[in-house]
């Protein structure tokens, strides 16, 4: 799914995403991609989640 960046914490590196859909979801610097060094709000985003809705990845691409 895709999704854009509500909020992002340069020195966390967790933030907020809304998706698509309107869902919005927190992540956390772990879901991060290794490509991606900052997010921007507003950045158009690929979001990954497991079954229970959870953020598990996110990346610039595909």
């Amino acid at each position: 799914m895709q999704g854009t960046v509500a909020r992002f914490d340069q020195s966390t590196r967790a933030g907020g995403l809304l998706t698509d859909d309107g869902i919005p979801l927190d992540f956390g610097a772990a879901t991060l991609a290794d490509h991606i060094r900052h997010l921007r709000v507003g950045q158009r985003v690929f979001v990954d989640t497991d079954t229970s809705g959870s953020v598990i990845g996110i990346s610039m691409w595909r």
